[in-house]
């Protein structure tokens, strides 16, 4: 079975943002430069599609993965089990994490060297 969790660290950061925005959800597309980040939007700004899968839920927030995304991460036949940290840095360009001095990270064994 495949999902999300999250360390404390991201859950402090996203009730920050929260607090801040309201409500939001997660993408996670796979992309280059900021599309390889967990993308924090406000809800109903980012349009879910038909090929993100929901992977779960980050506190209130859903949590997506683009399909493309999630078949290459499970191709193995494991399951796609991500953890959502917060480190310091600089969020996506269009993150609500972007200019918080912290950034959302995703760590998973998948991505393990």
């Amino acid at each position: 079975m495949s999902g999300v969790s999250a360390t404390p660290a991201a859950l402090a950061l996203l009730g920050e943002i929260v607090a801040e925005h309201g409500p939001v959800l997660f993408h996670q597309s796979g992309g280059c430069c900021d599309g390889s980040s967990p993308m924090c939007y406000p809800a109903g700004e980012f349009r879910v599609g038909e090929s993100d899968v929901l992977l779960g839920q980050v506190g209130d927030a859903p949590f997506y993965i683009g399909v493309r995304q999630f078949e290459a991460w499970s191709a193995a036949g494991e399951a796609v089990d991500l953890l959502l940290d917060a480190v310091p840095g600089r969020g996506g360009m269009f993150s609500l994490d972007n200019g918080r001095e912290q950034r959302f990270l995703i760590r998973s064994g998948a991505c393990a060297v």
